[in-house]
């Protein structure tokens, strides 16, 4: 029998298949030219946005769907799936950048932007990474020093998914003194902002239709009415707040990930012909996939399990942190086997696992570092 995710119902399963429809007819051709082009275009962003794939767990009220995380999760399963460069800008506008809004906005914050980004009018980016702060969030330099009626900005942000298209960019800035309690989110609306300036869109080795851009901050005036929490100092604790759904997504990323790359190496394996049969039937190959099928079914039913418990409000950032760190570390493994069995094939880019290859190994940085995760586990010990 078919293993099924607990989290999926017959009105997600509706949704899912006109997503997908939608996916394979309007996206999927155009990837190539995003790939070329290294990003997107605002046209993929709308209609995402109408089908409702943009922001569909925050309430109807600001322009979502209302519904559950389950709905993120199956929007970002089925982006990988077909167009996997697309999965991370998604993720970052939907499951973390409108949920710091929608969290610790106020309600006219929240009315002024949720609903534009989840019509795809919006796109938004969280600027947290500096040339010398990665994974130590407390070391950023970036400042923002009230004068007068507003905030000024100071500083250089990079690795920012989403980089040279977004509309709204919430900056992880310094606010006070050294330190957690120092921090700030202030949102930046682009749009005509004095001093803001996007740097180069930076020349990855994989996921190249996801634009990750340098930012830069020079004297750039911000209301006071774009801080959220609507206190200073609120920053850091916010943040760790919400990291348990970022680690989530990204594991919720690579399990499908890791089971499409199965999926396409097993239909290889059955058609490759060596040594007068298909090379499935070699012991080697046969036991390389049946420990990878082993482990992606692992992945996918503890990740599903942390997905209740996100929905439930349960979920803790240990636990999260295993899931991103495992997941990804699994994802990298198994799409390397699956590239040594394609062979010389598998190097060559007109085949999906050399894309999946290369995409794949950022997983293990972004969103904190395999090793962070571990740091994080271990102090729980």
């Amino acid at each position: 029998m078919a293993y099924r995710s607990s989290w999926m119902t017959e009105e997600l399963d509706v949704f899912r298949d006109q997503f997908r429809r939608y996916l394979a007819k309007d996206l999927a051709p155009r990837a190539e030219e995003w790939r070329k082009n290294k990003i997107t275009d605002r046209h993929s962003w709308r209609g995402l946005g109408a089908m409702g794939a943009l922001l569909p767990s925050i309430p109807e009220d600001y322009g979502g769907l209302g519904a559950s995380f389950a709905y993120e999760a199956a929007v970002i399963e089925d982006i990988v799936a077909v167009l996997p460069d697309m999965s991370t800008p998604v993720s970052v506008h939907s499951t973390i950048v409108a949920h710091y809004i929608a969290n610790y906005g106020s309600e006219e914050q929240k009315r002024r932007w949720l609903p534009k980004m989840a019509s795809g009018e919006l796109i938004g980016a969280i600027a947290m990474t500096e040339p010398g702060a990665g994974s130590d969030l407390q070391a950023i330099r970036t400042s923002a020093k009230r004068q007068g009626n507003s905030y000024v900005l100071n500083g250089q942000k990079t690795f920012i998914t989403n980089g040279q298209l977004a509309d709204l960019v919430i900056v992880v800035a310094r606010t006070g003194e050294a330190g957690a309690k120092g921090v700030s989110l202030l949102v930046v609306e682009t749009a005509g902002a004095e001093g803001y300036r996007r740097g180069r869109n930076l020349d990855k080795i994989g996921l190249h239709a996801s634009d990750t851009s340098e930012l830069f901050f020079e004297n750039v005036s911000v209301p006071p009415e774009n801080l959220l929490g609507g206190e200073e100092g609120h920053g850091f604790a916010q943040l760790m707040q919400q990291l348990p759904q970022e680690r989530l997504i990204l594991a919720v990323g690579a399990v499908a990930a890791t089971e499409e790359a199965l999926r396409v190496t097993v239909d290889y394996a059955k058609q490759r012909q060596a040594f007068g049969k298909p090379i499935i039937e070699f012991q080697n190959t046969a036991f390389t996939l049946a420990e990878r099928k082993s482990e992606a079914v692992i992945a996918r039913v503890f990740v599903d399990w942390c997905v209740e418990q996100l929905i439930a409000g349960d979920l803790d950032t240990v636990t999260a942190s295993m899931a991103k760190y495992w997941c990804t570390d699994r994802q990298v493994e198994t799409i390397d086997d699956c590239l040594q069995l394609h062979g010389g094939y598998g190097y060559m880019r007109e085949y999906p696992i050399a894309r999946m290859f290369v995409d794949a190994r950022i997983q293990k940085i972004y969103g904190g570092t395999n090793e962070v995760m571990k740091m994080i586990i271990a102090r729980s010990l």
